[in-house]
């Protein structure tokens, strides 16, 4: 078994700014559920018992979500990063809590349902150093893999490049056996994608590639696949047989405070929201604390306390 997973959340989303100068993209709601929430409930679904979380930008915003550091029961161990390490920096930091043995990293700003126990038995069986988890479709397509023995052979044409072939989608998901950490410098802030590109010529086959297409994976990395999402959980919604009852999602929070509003669409409306009477949105998300105390009229972005974004 692996039971160790190492959730990335030192990310300064800089593609979902302005929402990120306010929380960390992990921390962004999903119907008021935080987005790091979804990479714990997979892997507590998949038995991992060990969660460790990398922290850099606003960690102050991870205390206050996690006050005991734990979810669901299960402690989080925080390492925070006062500079920050990258993916692979950050992978190297962590090393003296991980006591030699495997562990999957999972990107904190992707929101995913993929059955990963297939991508870890696969793993299991090749012996192999590194499993990055793939999809077909769904974003750029940078990773070649052999289509005999599944082994990658290029990551984003770094280390021979290909002409035709297929390539795959990396999902922000993978496998590592503990010797990866032989192979980072100690202290230097870089990518996990160097190293494994090195790995790929120096040691051929030491990393493979497991395809997973079924299941969901989002990439929130712009306001309009943000938004996407909301509008994939509400369809979901409304074909429950008893939408009302649900414990999420939850279009509009019980503390929320909106009168006589028209909503029209997909709307989330968060905790602590005040609207004024007279006020319409249609297809809008509004964050925890947004107040108006005159009628307000938007669609279409994310309204915050900040201000509004459009999608």
């Amino acid at each position: 078994m692996i039971r160790t997973a190492f959730v990335l959340g030192a990310g300064l989303g800089t593609r979902l700014r302005p929402l990120t100068d306010l929380l960390p993209k992990p921390l962004i709601p999903i119907f008021h559920k935080p987005l790091i929430t979804f990479a714990f409930d997979h892997l507590l679904a998949n038995q991992f018992d060990q969660f460790i979380v990398n922290t850099h930008h606003l960690p102050q915003c991870f205390d206050e979500e996690f006050p005991d550091y734990r979810y669901r029961g299960q402690e989080i161990v925080f390492r925070h990063e006062p500079h920050r390490l990258e993916t692979g920096g950050g992978i190297k930091n962590i090393e003296d809590l991980v006591h030699g043995e495997p562990l999957l990293v999972y990107n904190g700003d992707i929101l995913a349902d993929l059955p990963i126990e297939q991508a870890i038995a696969a793993h299991q069986r090749s012996g192999r150093l590194v499993t990055m988890v793939l999809r077909s479709s769904g974003g750029p397509l940078q990773v070649a893999i052999d289509p005999t023995d599944g082994a990658v052979l290029d990551i984003g044409q770094r280390v021979t490049p290909l002409e035709g072939g297929q390539r795959f989608l990396f999902t922000g998901i993978y496998i590592l056996e503990a010797e990866i950490f032989s192979h980072i410098p100690p202290g230097e802030s870089l990518s996990i994608i160097p190293v494994l590109c090195d790995l790929i010529r120096d040691q051929p086959g030491s990393i493979g590639g497991a395809v997973l297409d079924s299941g969901h994976w989002w990439d929130l990395g712009s306001p309009t696949q943000y938004l996407a999402v909301h509008r994939h959980f509400y369809d979901l919604y409304l074909e429950a047989e008893n939408p009302s009852q649900l414990d999420w999602p939850m279009p509009i929070h019980p503390s929320a405070r909106i009168g006589d509003v028209a909503l029209e669409g997909m709307v989330s409306i968060g905790p602590n929201v005040q609207l004024s009477r007279g006020s319409s949105l249609k297809d809008v998300i509004v964050w925890s604390g947004c107040k108006f105390s005159t009628p307000v009229h938007y669609s279409n972005g994310i309204l915050t306390p900040a201000g509004f974004l459009p999608a």
